[in-house]
């Protein structure tokens, strides 16, 4: 992964339901292995966020794997859906910013009555915002 690419998952029960890499401006896109291996360390990381949320009451979980340069930042909400953030070692207070946000943004948007709990995220109007509020908190 390059250092000026993020990788973001809302992992649900049994899939992801939403993906998003964000990209410095002006920065190449990563290349498909490059995007291929970040996605293995982000599902690798998913037993390690499960074994962390029984040794803390936060739902911010903080970077719970590291490979190599590669941090995993998790938040667990309360229906114990994921929000996971690829980096590289980032400020800890902007991705909490960050993770808050976009928790907020979830939040309004499951109490929408045309979303299904738990189903894929393919509003445009979302992945709008999830963008905004990671250029505010990731400067990307």
């Amino acid at each position: 992964m390059s250092s000026s690419t993020l990788l973001f998952v809302i992992v649900g029960r049994n899939e992801p339901l939403y993906e998003a890499e964000f990209h410095k401006r002006g920065a190449a896109a990563s290349s498909d292995a490059a995007t291929r291996q970040n996605y293995f360390v982000l599902h690798s990381a998913l037993d390690l966020v499960e074994k962390t949320a029984w040794t803390t009451n936060s739902m911010y979980l903080k970077v719970v794997d590291k490979v190599n340069s590669q941090h995993v930042s998790t938040f667990l909400t309360a229906g114990n859906v994921k929000l996971m953030l690829l980096h590289n070692g980032r400020s800890e207070d902007s991705i909490r910013h960050f993770f808050q946000d976009v928790y907020e943004l979830y939040v309004k948007l499951s109490m929408n009555p045309f979303y299904r709990y738990d189903t894929s995220i393919k509003s445009p109007e979302f992945d709008t915002r999830v963008r905004a509020v990671a250029r505010r908190y990731l400067q990307t």
